[in-house]
């Protein structure tokens, strides 16, 4: 009898899903005729989104098609609005405005994360990201065009609201940026914390490179502090003050996609699906979950996968696996991820490594930037459209050995 997997999402765990499940097919000789895969996204494409704070984000895409045609997954585009988990189906909005319905014997849902926007007045008349694609082109096209406007306070200073991971890569692109639009001597970065101070995830241990390089670039902080209003000339702090920008970036956190919010299950306060150590979604026996929509253990130590690429394609890995398996009535395998890096970028100051939970710092500087241009430019991209070298790479327990 034939069996459907239906995976939602092309993100990194919903492409490492569909590789994982295509591999264990492969291996125990099911042919996709009687174990059909399927990939259900609005594109045939992955972001590659931890790149989207570069110049020309447009370019930050990589073509899945003939991933998924070398490995026998179908490919349906649209997306997903509402899953039927007693029917087993899931409701797609085609790109031609058409619904139509698909079944499934298991499901595994990686539609991964969207940034958390607060309903503070003017951020969404006049807040830009680097959280979606279109997001970041349009900040992009805007950068590009400060040049073009009259000289001003507000012209020159770009605010980024948020002192986490994306706003310091963001705030630490921005004076070279700026430098090339506006010419040398030009522009003003401001980077904007409500914690006492930046980087508040990373620990104690890396945060003093972290602020010599802000320090280095120029860029100024305001600490303790965050936004309560937008408008067109600039933002208003929460301690009263005012900053002139025509540029304001949102870097303050994100949320599972909604379509987790459509099932009936525990999630936590990212909106994250709760999920066994198999993946599978607690009192749901169909439904797997990976990446940024899925709540994972990811130890015995009690660390939790984090909503970042990093987790996420092992995630989707074993998701894809324990899916596949689930069907072939095989063993799943409890996903595990120890090891566990950070490195981030620095702009004009290079950036840091660090290993482990307790933030270990391993490399600094130039060094550290040639091992994060590899990440970027190597590692997260899709393997190459080759059946056997695409199914090798998708390994469970080798897929984000760092």
């Amino acid at each position: 009898m034939k069996q459907r997997l239906v995976i939602v999402g092309a993100g990194f765990a919903g492409m490492y899903a569909a590789l994982s499940a295509a591999r264990l097919r492969e291996q125990e000789n099911v042919s996709a005729t009687e174990l059909e895969i399927v990939l259900v996204s609005q594109k045939p494409e992955l972001v590659i989104r931890p790149r989207l704070y570069e110049p020309d984000p447009g370019r930050m895409t990589a073509p899945l098609g003939d991933v998924l045609g070398a490995i026998e997954v179908t490919f349906v585009q649209g997306e997903v609005e509402e899953v039927d988990t007693v029917a087993r189906s899931i409701g797609i909005l085609e790109a031609a405005g058409t619904r139509r319905s698909l079944t499934y014997d298991r499901l595994v849902i990686t539609t991964g994360s969207r940034l958390f926007r607060p309903p503070i007045p003017g951020l969404e008349e006049h807040g830009f990201s680097v959280d979606q694609l279109e997001d970041a082109i349009e900040l992009d096209r805007h950068l590009d065009g400060l040049g073009a406007r009259p000289a001003s306070l507000g012209r020159d200073t770009v605010v980024v609201a948020g002192g986490g991971f994306t706003g310091i890569e963001v705030a630490t692109e921005m004076p070279a940026r700026l430098r090339r639009i506006l010419g040398n001597g030009s522009g003003r970065v401001v980077l904007v914390e409500r914690n006492p101070a930046v980087v508040p995830d990373m620990g104690p241990t890396p945060r003093p490179i972290v602020q010599d390089a802000l320090r280095t670039l120029g860029i100024e902080t305001r600490l303790g502090v965050g936004v309560t209003a937008l408008d067109k000339g600039g933002v208003t702090l929460s301690d009263g003050g005012r900053i002139e920008s025509e540029t304001v970036i949102w870097a303050a956190g994100i949320r599972a996609a909604p379509l987790t919010g459509k099932l009936p299950a525990e999630r936590d306060n990212f909106g994250r699906l709760l999920v066994d150590r198999d993946l599978r979604v607690p009192g749901l026996k169909d439904v797997f979950a990976a990446g940024d929509a899925a709540q994972a253990a990811c130890d015995n130590a009690g660390n939790h996968a984090l909503m970042s690429c990093q987790h996420a394609t092992r995630l989707g890995a074993f998701a894809g696996n324990n899916a596949a398996a689930d069907l072939l009535r095989l063993p799943l395998r409890p996903y595990h991820q120890e090891a566990y890096v950070t490195c981030l970028d620095l702009g004009g100051a290079g950036a840091v490594l660090t290993r482990g939970w307790d933030r270990r710092v391993e490399l600094v500087g130039a060094e550290a930037k040639a091992y994060k241009a590899e990440i970027n430019t190597v590692w997260i991209y899709p393997p190459r459209p080759e059946r056997a070298t695409a199914l090798a790479s998708a390994d469970p327990e080798q897929v984000t050995r760092l």
